[in-house]
């Protein structure tokens, strides 16, 4: 069952990522980089369906999780498996490079 992509609060997220394979775009509406970011995580979610959760978190709305994790530059992109973090990337990255990152983990 694809969910599309699921908008992460500082409330749910260790939540979300304790179990199985979880992507969060750490993004801001007023990041360029973030805005063609966006799309991509979009298609992901749609190509990925139930085999991974993606999400997006506003470093605006939701600062925690953005701080505990050492977010200093948007976009960036953890992946986390079972609650670790397993991968990051920071700046725009294509859908395959996250897919590939998807399936190495599975």
């Amino acid at each position: 069952m694809a969910q599309g992509v699921v908008n992460v609060t500082d409330e749910n997220f260790d939540k979300l990522i304790e179990k199985g394979i979880v992507l969060v775009d750490f993004w801001a509406p007023w990041c360029g980089p973030c805005r063609m970011q966006g799309p991509i995580v979009e298609r992901l979610a749609e190509s990925m369906g139930d085999k991974a959760v993606i999400s997006k978190m506003n470093v605006d709305e939701q600062q925690q999780a953005a701080q505990k994790y050492g977010v200093s530059s948007i976009p960036t992109i953890m992946v986390f498996k079972d609650g670790e973090m397993a991968k990051q990337y920071v700046g725009v990255q294509s859908e395959d490079v996250l897919q590939a990152t998807i399936e190495e983990l599975m």
